[in-house]
């Protein structure tokens, strides 16, 4: 789509809906769990989630199915999807969704220590460094106020809720360096034979992948011999309702559109608002308050992401001017990857479309 076509009204309407129904989730997630028990709202979320988005990309006559791209999102989907949101969720049992945001915001801190093939440009950046100390630094922090809050009457929950978050944060990281990986792997002959699927259809595979893997925890965990769905009021209903038709469908949407509009690094920006639109939902709308501490912890991580991402970030001029190839390639990755997923392979998608289709006109 070209950007002359496109109208201002479209971009900040898609990027409100990225920055601020994301960010709302937490929220959301948090409401539901009154009456959904955790591995059950996982479970009715990606399963209708997955369905409808599937079925939108049979309706638009995307190819579905190749063994290698299905493999692939199948794996994704139980990293990013499946275990990086049931830490999600289970955690908000305990913990403020203002915490669970947060926590989330600080997974570039796994990127930069796991992302070992960067090791050396990354140690050797002073920005990541500085980064990624003041990203351990802000997680102290939370993890500081939730021991006092231990000792002072809590159960301990709280505790364990933020080591389930801090594994969820990982498990989310290995699933986006896998995807980085295998997508600057060099295709075999036989690989190149065989036509990508399109990036809404991997996505689908991933929610279904998620969705499945829930609702197999739902019957082992006894979730599910025990739930009524007749007991759920119009309230919950409204919560799931909200997560899987704006956070997992329209805000996904807008957010493979606006990658097609607009530089990735702009869209990437998306990661410093929703931790603040969850942290001003939970203060004002939950019996949560967010502390001081809090804030200076959300502060300090946003600060660390930027740092750790600002050898990327700079370039953003660069980007946009210069359409090379090989230039750009060699630009986005200068920093270690975010916590934005499938930025770069949504990116590339488009780039390889876009190839095709001036070769056939």
């Amino acid at each position: 789509m070209s950007l002359d076509k496109v109208s201002k009204f479209s971009i900040v309407s898609a990027y409100a809906v990225v920055y601020f129904v994301w960010g709302s989730t937490y929220f959301f997630i948090e409401k539901a769990l009154y009456w959904f028990p955790p591995f059950v709202l996982g479970s009715i979320r990606f399963i209708i989630a997955g369905s409808v988005l599937m079925t939108y990309c049979y309706l638009k006559g995307y190819k579905l199915f190749n063994k290698r791209d299905v493999e692939r999102a199948v794996l994704i989907g139980f990293l990013l999807l499946f275990v990086d949101m049931a830490a999600v969720i289970w955690a908000e049992q305990y913990i403020s969704s203002a915490i669970v945001s947060i926590l989330g915001a600080a997974a570039a801190i796994w990127f930069v220590l796991l992302d070992k093939p960067k090791w050396k440009a990354n140690f050797g950046s002073i920005p990541i460094v500085l980064g990624l100390i003041l990203g351990f630094a802000g997680v102290v922090m939370l993890f500081g106020e939730q021991l006092v809050n231990s000792e002072s009457g809590s159960d301990g929950n709280n505790v364990i809720a933020m080591l389930v978050m801090i594994f969820g944060t990982i498990a989310w990281t290995v699933g986006s360096l896998y995807t980085k990986y295998t997508q600057d792997k060099k295709p075999s002959t036989e690989d190149r034979k065989i036509k990508p699927l399109n990036v809404m259809v991997k996505t689908a595979w991933q929610m279904v992948t998620a969705g499945v893997a829930f609702t197999v925890s739902a019957l082992i965990t006894g979730e599910y011999s025990t739930f009524s769905f007749a007991s759920v009021p119009l309230e919950g209903w409204g919560s799931i309702t909200y997560l899987i038709t704006m956070g997992s469908i329209l805000a996904f949407s807008c957010y493979i559109w606006l990658l097609q509009v607009r530089p990735a690094t702009e869209v990437s920006t998306y990661a410093y608002v929703n931790p603040v639109v969850a942290l001003f939902l939970a203060h004002f709308f939950t019996q949560h308050k967010v502390t001081a501490l809090q804030i200076l912890g959300l502060t300090v991580i946003l600060v660390s992401v930027l740092l750790m991402n600002w050898n990327l970030y700079k370039d953003n001029r660069t980007f946009r001017v210069i359409r090379a190839r090989k230039k750009l390639k060699r630009f986005k990755y200068m920093a270690p990857k975010s916590s934005i997923p499938r930025i770069v392979e949504v990116a590339d998608f488009n780039e390889r479309e876009k190839q095709k289709q001036r070769r056939n006109n």
